[in-house]
């Protein structure tokens, strides 16, 4: 059974659960519970990570309830049907003057007996075709009109009576039937879609943060569509593209989220198989300007100095801007990214072959995973984070945002800080990793331990996949090399 808050902690992680309702487990394969692991043994984060997950499922829960509703894109499928029929009338008409006409399409062998079976229906051929084959070639034209709005007709009252319509459907509907050219293209990026598509990525632990931003960015592009009335294609995410004034790099992402969306979109919606078969993936192959040269080497981004670290600690002590100077010299005699650092508790602190070390459990890549000596200039600060902790974490900080990112305030606090210091866009917290790499490189530490270290992977099958890696004493002693930021250990930690 569920816990309180749809939590559960199984083997020191969270999950969110929930049970299904006796009336729709049908639809769900006859589950019972839905059970999603949340990645994090901290309650109040997993707190604010179910809520997406549980407003996914209920939403999915409600649209089975409504009965059977009209699928995405139905307004398409009907304006082809009506253009069908017109197709037909016009060529039937054609043939009465004695021109060639395409043949007719077959005709659905069960639904023309029951057609023929019906009185009313036979009634109703009867009447039309004594009515006007009297007057000639007019009265067949008259014919193939009437039974054109016939058939539209019926084709209207089917599916007012299969489909549970809205208000709006259903005045779409009989729009549709009396002029299909009023039809403007709406985009098929749905919301519908894409909280299929986010419950799909939340159940094979797609980061919320990524899931978010890239949803940000295919109902940028759907509005786009709705609003131009384009259909989804390379000239149309082409001049979608063009229309936004972004680095080539952002707009490389909002092309990644489009792909994505569009292979998961062919593999799990039927619908979308079908509308866009031996259709090209519109998002590929579009060509982005890219800087050259000078350009591109001046937008890069720029390693710190050893004495601008020192500076920036100093600067962040006298400040007194909370743990920030504490984190500038953990990222400086780590190389650890920012989340990392914020995300250390006491028990990641562990010794190993007698070395302390900081046990990274989560990166973003697999390499990322590693251990980091704790440089002996970090141990006092080490041990007093330690000691001061409330609530388990090195680093105290009061920012957790919505995706259970620890480091958000303090990533700002920094950016204010360098920015007041006179250092430009080139120039990040993550310019003291560089920082790191580039003083263990200059430090003739081997280039492999320096990947160990920075948590990034060899490239080689033998290091990569069979080794495991270099060891405490040779890590520390390659973290020992590292140059003092300026006076920063002397000042009292």
């Amino acid at each position: 059974m569920p816990k309180a808050n749809n939590l559960e902690l199984q083997g020191g992680t969270y999950h969110v659960r929930m049970d299904i309702p006796k009336d729709v487990r049908e639809a769900f394969g006859g589950r019972r519970i839905l059970s999603l692991s949340l990645k994090t043994g901290s309650r109040e984060e997993a707190m604010f990570r179910r809520l997406p997950i549980l407003h996914a499922w209920k939403s999915q829960i409600k649209v089975i309830r409504e009965g059977k509703l009209l699928g995405d894109g139905w307004q398409e499928d009907i304006v082809q049907t009506l253009e069908g029929l017109d197709a037909i009338t016009q060529g039937q008409k054609r043939a009465l003057v004695g021109e060639t006409a395409p043949p007719l399409p077959d005709v659905d062998p069960t639904l023309k007996a029951k057609l023929m079976s019906s009185p009313r229906f036979m009634e109703a051929v009867r009447m039309l075709v004594g009515d006007h084959l009297k007057d000639g070639i007019g009265g067949k034209v008259q014919i193939q009109d009437e039974l054109n709005r016939g058939l539209k007709d019926m084709l209207q009252k089917r599916l007012g009576t299969e489909y549970k319509l809205t208000v709006q459907q259903g005045q779409e509907l009989e729009t549709l039937v009396k002029d299909p050219a009023s039809y403007k293209a709406r985009s098929p990026i749905t919301k519908a879609r894409l909280a299929s598509f986010r419950t799909y990525r939340l159940e094979h632990h797609v980061a919320l943060k990524t899931i978010n931003q890239q949803e940000s960015k295919l109902l940028n592009l759907s509005e786009h569509l709705q609003t131009t009335g384009s259909k989804l294609d390379f000239d149309s995410v082409s001049a979608w593209l063009q229309g936004m004034k972004l680095s080539s790099k952002t707009k490389q992402q909002y092309l990644l989220a489009g792909n994505q969306f569009w292979q998961w979109s062919m593999q799990h919606e039927p619908q979308w198989r079908q509308t866009f078969k031996g259709h090209v993936n519109p998002f590929e192959k579009h060509t982005l300007p890219s800087l050259k040269g000078k350009a591109k080497l001046d937008a890069k981004r720029k390693a710190f100095t050893i004495e601008e670290v020192g500076t920036l600690y100093k600067a962040a002590k006298e400040q007194n801007l909370g743990a920030l100077p504490d984190l500038i010299l953990l990222g400086g005699y780590t190389g650890a990214r920012i989340e990392e650092l914020c995300q250390l508790r006491k028990e990641h602190l562990i010794t190993v072959d007698g070395v302390t070390m900081f046990d990274i459990v989560d990166s973003k890549t697999v390499a990322g995973i590693r251990s980091v000596p704790v440089h002996p200039k970090l141990t006092a600060l080490v041990d007093r984070l330690a000691k001061a902790s409330k609530d388990g974490y090195l680093v105290p900080t009061d920012s957790n945002n919505k995706y259970g990112i620890r480091s958000d305030a303090l990533s700002k606090a920094f950016g204010r800080l360098k920015t007041a210091m006179g250092f430009d866009r080139t120039r990040v917290f993550h310019s003291i990793r560089a920082t790191f790499v580039t003083s263990l490189v200059r430090a003739d530490v081997p280039d492999r331990l320096i990947r160990e270290l920075a948590g990034h992977e060899t490239g080689t099958v033998t290091f990569d996949t069979y080794s495991q890696g270099s060891s405490p004493k040779q890590k520390l002693a390659a973290i020992k090399k590292l140059p003092t930021l300026l006076n920063a250990n002397r000042t009292q930690l």
